[in-house]
C-alpha cells in the first residue's frame, strides 16, 4: 500500500511486471541510443477510440491535460494525442515518442488491453483482476530522454479512480522531463558564462543567460539589488526580473509582499516606449502556492499582466481605478523564496508578451530560467562536487 494525497492506494510492485519491451535504461551515460523525437508538451496517449471517448478519456483529459487559467486563453497543460494501438507501424512510431502513457482496463479485449496484459506477469494480472492498480513509470524505454507510463486496473471505473488517484504524481513526472528536455536546448546554443559569471561576482548569485538575453539594467545598494534580463524579438519579448533584499526577515514573505514588489517593480523597470507600464491584472484571478523551490521555502505566483498608465499622466477617463488600460497584455510566473545561507529574500519574475502565439511554452521558458538559480555558496559546492567526483573517478 502506497499513500497518496489522503488517500491510500493500492499499487501494483514493479517486480510484477514482466518488461517484454527491452532493458529500461534509467541514465543517458553511454546509452547510444536515438532521443526521443516529437513536439515538446505533448503527451502520446495510447488509448482504445471508444474509451477515449467515455469517462475514461474524460479522466485522462482532467488528470493529464487540464486547462491552464492562468494565461490569456486557456490551453491544456499538456496537448493530449490519442492513439488507437491498430499496428506494428503504430507501435513502432509511439516507441519515438517522448512523452507516453499506455492506458486500458484489464477487463477489456482492446489492442491496448492485450499489449498491457501481456505485460504483467500471472500473478500481476491477478492482483490487478483483484482491486489493485498498475501505474508504472518507465523513464527512458525505448529511446533516450522518454518518460512512459503503463496504467491498468480492472475495469474502467477502477481506472478512472486510479488516474484521479495519480494523474497529479504522472503530471509532474511529464513536466520535470519536459523541462529537462527543453532546458537542455534552450542552452546548447553559446549561454552567456561571461555575463552569469558577471552576476555572481557582483550580486552573489546567477541564472543561466541563453545568448540572445541583453542585460537591460542592475543596481545594487546596501541594501537591495536587482538584475533585469531582456530577450526581445521582432514579435516576442521575454522580461526577467531578479530582486533581492539583504538581511530580510523570512516573515516578509508573504502572497501581499509578492504582489506590491512586483508591481513596484515594474513601474519603474518595465516599461512601455510611449507610455505606461506593467502591472498584475487584478481582474483575472492569480493564482499562488507555496512550494519547495531549489530546496528553499517559496512561494510560485502565475497569473496576467496588462499595460497601463496612471490616469492623470495621459490625460484620460480612469478605467481601472486610477489606472487607464493601454491594450497589451500576457502571463507571468514569480518565484519568491528566503535564502537562509544569505540572509537575503529573492524575487525572480517572468512575463511574456507573444500576441497570436500560444503561451505556456513561453512561460516553461521562464520557468527554467528561474530554476538554473544559484548562489554563490550553490555554485562553489557544484564545483566541490564536480572535483570530487573527478577525483574519485581518476
Amino acid at each position: 500500500m502506497s499513500r497518496f494525497g489522503s488517500r491510500l492506494v493500492p499499487v501494483l510492485p514493479l517486480a510484477l511486471w514482466a518488461v517484454l519491451t527491452g532493458a529500461v535504461v534509467t541514465g543517458c551515460e553511454g546509452d547510444y541510443r536515438p532521443r526521443a523525437t516529437g513536439e515538446e508538451g505533448a503527451v502520446t496517449v495510447v488509448v482504445d477510440s471508444t474509451n477515449w471517448k467515455g469517462p475514461l478519456g474524460k479522466a485522462i483529459r482532467s488528470s493529464l491535460g487540464p486547462y491552464v487559467e492562468t494565461l490569456p486563453t486557456a490551453e491544456r497543460y499538456f496537448t493530449l494525442k490519442q492513439v488507437d494501438l491498430d499496428s506494428e507501424r503504430t507501435f513502432e512510431s509511439v516507441k519515438d515518442r517522448k512523452n507516453v502513457v499506455f492506458v486500458a482496463p484489464l477487463s477489456d479485449s482492446t489492442n491496448e488491453a492485450n499489449f498491457l496484459r501481456r505485460r504483467l506477469s500471472p500473478e500481476a494480472r491477478q492482483a490487478v483482476m483483484d482491486g489493485q492498480q498498475a501505474v508504472v513509470e518507465k523513464p527512458n524505454l525505448w529511446r533516450r530522454s522518454q518518460r512512459v507510463y503503463f496504467v491498468t486496473a480492472a475495469t474502467t471505473e477502477d481506472l478512472v479512480r486510479a488516474l484521479e488517484d495519480r494523474g497529479g504524481e504522472m503530471r509532474q513526472s511529464f513536466k520535470a522531463v519536459t523541462l529537462e528536455r527543453m532546458q537542455q536546448e534552450m542552452f546548447e546554443k553559446a549561454r552567456q558564462t561571461n555575463l552569469e559569471d558577471s552576476l555572481l561576482q557582483t550580486h552573489g548569485f546567477a541564472v543561466n543567460v541563453q545568448h540572445d538575453f541583453v542585460l537591460a539594467d542592475q543596481n545594487r545598494t546596501d541594501s537591495t539589488g536587482f538584475v533585469y534580463l531582456r530577450r526581445v524579438l521582432t514579435d516576442t519579448w521575454r522580461n526577467v526580473m531578479i530582486y533581492y533584499e539583504e538581511n530580510a526577515r523570512p516573515a516578509r514573505l508573504t502572497p501581499g509582499w509578492v504582489t506590491r514588489t512586483r508591481d513596484s517593480l515594474s513601474q519603474i523597470y518595465q516599461r512601455g516606449n510611449v507610455a505606461g507600464f506593467l502591472r498584475t491584472d487584478y481582474r483575472r484571478p492569480l493564482q499562488a502556492q507555496e512550494i519547495s523551490f531549489l530546496d528553499r521555502y517559496a512561494f510560485e505566483t502565475r497569473g496576467l499582466w496588462h499595460m497601463v498608465a496612471r490616469a492623470d499622466s495621459v490625460d484620460a477617463q480612469p478605467s481601472l481605478g486610477d489606472y487607464v488600460e493601454l491594450g497589451m497584455g500576457g502571463p507571468f510566473v514569480n518565484y519568491s523564496f528566503y535564502d537562509q545561507a544569505s540572509g537575503r529574500l529573492y524575487m525572480i519574475d517572468g512575463s511574456v508578451f507573444a500576441p497570436g502565439y500560444d503561451k505556456l511554452d513561453f512561460i516553461r521558458h521562464m520557468e527554467i530560467i528561474a530554476r538554473t538559480f544559484r548562489t554563490r555558496q550553490d555554485a562553489r559546492a557544484s564545483d566541490d562536487a564536480v572535483a570530487t567526483a573527478q577525483t574519485d573517478g581518476g
